[in-house]
């Protein structure tokens, strides 16, 4: 690996350790050119789906759009951030396991959906209204039911 400080192309590596949550390793490394200190991470590069969406039109997938999404549903509702954390990170987990290269915008959003069921009826609702482009009370009503179920 290459100095950050000399830019001298190799680093000799003095410590190794795997980090708390055991999906990194931090290297402490010495530069045997100018003999400064610094420390990298090693971790697992995970490549998301590319996302497809209704236009045809494709994009990489962000996490900061379902953070975005999340919020805007569940504001002043009595969600955690640590929920909304858990229910993204449940999203990415499904796209990862889904090992495809491409998924459509559809489906994500019936994962969020999903989600947002089990965690806030009104946030549901509030996404729905949007996702699903209600254009009156019957659009309403007709989410309502699956409630009563």
């Amino acid at each position: 690996m290459k100095c950050p400080f000399c830019g001298a192309q190799d680093t000799q590596v003095i410590d190794s350790r795997v980090n708390e949550d055991g999906n990194s390793i931090r290297r402490r490394r010495k530069c045997p050119v100018c003999h400064k200190r610094h420390t990298t991470y090693e971790t697992p590069e995970l490549r998301m789906p590319t996302i497809v969406k209704s236009n045809g039109q494709r994009e990489e997938f962000k996490r900061s759009k379902l953070e975005t999404s999340f919020q805007r549903a569940l504001h002043k509702r009595p969600v955690t951030a640590e929920q909304i954390d858990a229910a993204i990170d449940r999203i990415e987990q499904s796209l990862l396991l889904d090992g495809g290269r491409e998924m459509k915008s559809q489906n994500i959003g019936a994962m969020v959906m999903d989600e947002l069921r089990n965690l806030d009826k009104v946030g549901y609702i509030r996404f729905a209204s949007v996702y699903r482009s209600f254009e009156g009370v019957d659009d309403f009503r007709e989410v309502l039911k699956d409630f009563k179920k």
